[in-house]
């Protein structure tokens, strides 16, 4: 069979990819000797350069269509001639059954792309991994009861409004501090659960990161570690998403640190103190000080983990978190998966986790999660469907522009603005105003137009 002419054309081009970026643009290495040159030949130079590269990266984006729609043509004509040129009684399909890596590299089923379900509704602890999940168990069942804390949180805001504007009046004073004091004690709780928190996720990520697996296998090996990572991932935005929305937590703690501070300059000691000295008050205001603190909590934990694990390879930690967004955005947008979630309330919690997860990468990652060479790699099926390093015109030096595909994150927004807009406006609201690295250059202003 001969070869269809787009495919003739193309036969002979398995050089290097930037041979043919350098070949179709005209580029030159300009790798002579610049030592006899002038300053302002040097200048010119370094300006050709620059542009070189600009264009080099320009030319990416054009390189990527081409082997996408090279390869398209190249599985229309192997599967057509072939089965046309048999006889009808003949044909048989299992002929094709090599195609399948192929199929795999045109839709969703790529290599180093997740595509596993991870059953957040059943998952069970294995003996290998009881030890760990009884410990985060242990934080975790009080998770619920500090939402509930929290959410029912209205503060001392009148009383303490009627002793600002009555200093002298002593009643008031008293009422204001005593309708204090339980609030402060209540938070106070709060913060020493971000503590414990703190502590189980590190002691998770030791668990799906260390060798001899990936992270890809250790979150579908040890599922119901994964979802456990999930529920702190779940809590963490519920948690910040209240505190966001309540005021009154950082009034009350600001009456409460003037009031002890007052009292201290006039050598008067109070009873709350035992409970929330002042070691204690400036942690706490630290705490809630931060817009999320649950959040600044898991970055804390999360690089503080990276720190302490120096034989560690960072990638680890930062494939762990690009992997579980992965597999939930996959488990979202694939309709075979998403049927298998028994309650919208499931749904939910797998959006949050994958918007909590891309939250969390951006904060703890230099680049953050926006940036083209991030590794949250959340694009829809047809923007990822190539991978070109199953190619012979892959380069293989990471350092090359063209070793990692251009990431972006339309998918993840698409698939949250595909859900009813009253149920996901939270979660589209915690990537435009706690996230990071949004509002930074790197970032394309397409996805800050899908986000606005």
């Amino acid at each position: 069979m001969s070869l269809p002419p787009i495919l003739m054309s193309c036969s002979s081009s398995y050089s290097p990819a930037s041979q043919i970026i350098c070949s179709a643009y005209g580029l030159n290495r300009y790798s002579c000797d610049t030592r006899g040159l002038s300053a302002t030949a040097k200048s010119r130079l370094s300006l050709i350069k620059d542009r070189e590269a600009a264009e080099l990266q320009e030319a990416t984006v054009l390189i990527w269509e081409a082997r996408l729609a090279l390869a398209r043509q190249l599985l229309t004509w192997f599967v057509t001639s072939a089965w046309i040129s048999e006889p009808e009684s003949t044909r048989d399909i299992s002929r094709f059954a090599g195609m399948g890596n192929l199929l795999k590299v045109l839709t969703r089923e790529i290599e180093n792309y997740p595509h596993f379900f991870l059953d957040f509704e059943n998952a069970q602890p294995t003996e290998g991994e009881r030890e760990i999940w009884n410990q985060i168990s242990a934080v975790l069942q009080d998770s619920e009861s500090i939402l509930t804390d929290l959410q029912a949180y209205k503060g001392a805001g009148p009383e303490i409004r009627d002793a600002i504007q009555n200093p002298n009046d002593i009643q008031l004073q008293e009422k204001a501090w005593n309708a204090v004091c339980p609030l402060v004690v209540r938070l106070k709780r709060f913060y020493e659960f971000s503590i414990r928190l703190e502590k189980a996720l590190q002691s998770l990520l030791e668990s799906l990161t260390c060798p001899p697996y990936t992270p890809t296998q250790h979150l579908e090996r040890e599922q119901a570690l994964a979802k456990e990572f999930a529920e702190i991932l779940h809590f963490t935005l519920r948690f910040d998403e209240l505190k966001m929305r309540n005021p009154a937590i950082q009034n009350d703690f600001s009456y409460y640190r003037r009031t002890i501070s007052r009292n201290r300059i006039n050598n008067m000691h109070l009873d709350i103190e035992n409970e929330v000295n002042n070691e204690m008050a400036n942690r706490m205001s630290l705490f809630y000080a931060e817009a999320t603190p649950m959040l600044k909590t898991l970055s804390n934990a999360t690089m503080h983990f990276v720190s302490e694990n120096k034989t560690l390879p960072i990638e680890n930690t930062t494939d762990c978190l690009s992997t579980m967004t992965s597999v939930c955005k996959v488990m979202l947008e694939t309709p075979e998966y998403r049927s298998r979630f028994t309650s919208e309330e499931t749904l939910m919690f797998c959006m949050r986790v994958m918007v909590g997860v891309i939250i969390l990468y951006d904060h703890v990652h230099p680049v953050g999660a926006f940036c083209k060479t991030s590794k949250i790699d959340v694009r829809t099926a047809k923007e990822w469907a190539f991978q070109i390093r199953a190619c012979e015109w892959w380069q293989t030096d990471p350092a090359s522009p063209l070793s990692a595909p251009p990431s972006t994150m339309k998918g993840c927004i698409k698939v949250l603005k595909e859900q009813a807009p009253d149920s996901v406006e939270g979660l589209l609201n915690a990537l435009r105003f706690t996230t990071k690295h949004l509002n930074d250059e790197s970032t394309s202003k397409q996805i800050r137009a899908m986000l606005q």
